[in-house]
C-alpha cells in the first residue's frame, strides 16, 4: 500500500485513481492552482473531468490531507504540507510561492494582541517580495526606487 493510499484510508476516504493522482501532482508541484492540478492529473488520467478534480481537492482539503491557500489577489493554491502551521512568501511580480517555516515559537507562531474570546489555533502569515528570478530581470525596479 502506498503512502497516499494509507493517508486516504486513515482519513476514511476511498482510494480512487483521481485522488491518488491529485495527491501525486501536489506532492510534485506544491502550491499548484486548480488548472495546473487538472493538467497534471489529465496527463495520467486523460478522461478525468474538471468537476472531478474540484471535488477531489475539496474532499482532500476537508479531510486535512491538503491545505488550500489563497494569497490576496491570487488564485487559490493547494499543497500537501499540512499540520505544521508554516507560512508562505509570494513574489509580487510572477506570483511564485515558497514555504517559510514557522515565524518563531510554538504554534500558532504569533500571539494575537487580543483574542476576543477565540481559541486561536493557527496563524496565517504571508510575506510579500520579489523572487530571485524576477529581481534579476533588467526591468525590475525595487519598490520606492526609480
Amino acid at each position: 500500500m502506498s503512502g497516499f493510499e494509507a493517508q486516504l484510508r486513515a482519513a476514511s476516504l476511498r482510494v480512487t485513481r483521481p485522488r491518488l493522482a491529485v495527491l501525486a501532482a501536489l506532492r510534485d508541484h506544491p502550491h499548484a492552482d486548480t488548472e495546473t492540478v487538472l493538467t497534471l492529473v489529465r496527463a495520467e488520467l486523460p478522461s478525468v473531468s474538471h468537476q472531478a478534480v474540484y471535488d477531489v481537492l475539496r474532499a482532500l482539503t476537508d479531510a486535512g490531507l491538503v491545505r488550500r491557500i489563497q494569497p490576496a489577489g491570487a488564485l487559490a493554491r493547494y499543497e500537501t504540507r499540512v499540520g505544521d502551521n508554516h507560512h508562505h512568501v509570494v513574489c509580487r511580480s510572477c506570483g511564485a510561492i515558497e514555504d517559510v517555516d514557522c515565524a518563531a515559537g510554538p504554534a500558532p507562531c504569533l500571539a494575537a494582541s487580543a483574542d476576543h474570546g477565540f481559541l486561536i489555533d493557527e496563524a496565517e502569515v504571508v510575506y510579500w517580495g520579489t523572487c530571485p528570478g524576477c529581481a534579476a530581470l533588467p526591468t525590475h525596479h525595487e519598490p520606492g526606487r526609480t
